[in-house]
């Protein structure tokens, strides 16, 4: 048997989304979506897991490509006088 089309990450977590928020069964978008109840699972498991990845890492300061542009600018814009 050959395997579905790969669906787009936006249409899955919309489908995540939608699960989360109640508005639909996990049985009811995968009927909708095409796709097995096992793989809405399995996306709703990842994505929960990515979410609360970046809440444990937490956020303490600018990003390393922040500090990389923040040197930049300071590099070509004039010191005083």
């Amino acid at each position: 048997m050959a395997r579905p089309p790969v669906m787009p990450a936006e249409d899955k977590t919309r489908i995540v989304l939608s699960v989360l928020a109640g508005e639909i069964t996990v049985a009811g978008v995968a009927r909708r979506a095409k796709v097995s109840e096992q793989s809405v699972g399995t996306w709703k498991r990842q994505f929960l897991e990515a979410g609360r990845a970046g809440l444990a890492a937490g956020k303490s300061g600018p990003s390393t490509r922040e500090q990389q542009l923040e040197a930049e600018v300071s590099d070509l814009t004039p010191g005083p006088g």
